[in-house]
């Protein structure tokens, strides 16, 4: 298992980025929350499986809204919080 926290910065609200990446968690079986940042970033904490959480954070990298752009992505390595699904927050 793999546990880590992203923080997405572009034209990432407003955009429909965090219930799409919702759904790309949701096929993918990762566990998590996404959330809108005051400065317009996203920041999203996810756990899973380690090729399943690679694909996912691609799919992050790419924007998994097309009205989306990604600019740059921070990501840590965080231990496992043991989520029990996927959830969009604030």
């Amino acid at each position: 298992m793999k546990s880590v926290t992203i923080q997405v910065f572009g034209r990432v609200q407003g955009v429909g980025f965090r219930y799409l990446t919702k759904m790309v968690a949701d096929k993918l079986n990762i566990k998590g929350t996404v959330a809108n940042l005051n400065d317009g970033s996203v920041f999203i904490e996810a756990e899973g499986e380690e090729d399943h959480m690679n694909e996912f954070i691609n799919a992050v990298k790419l924007s998994p809204s097309p009205s989306g752009r990604v600019e740059k992505t921070t990501i840590t390595d965080r231990p496992l919080q043991n989520f029990t699904d996927f959830r969009v927050t604030n």
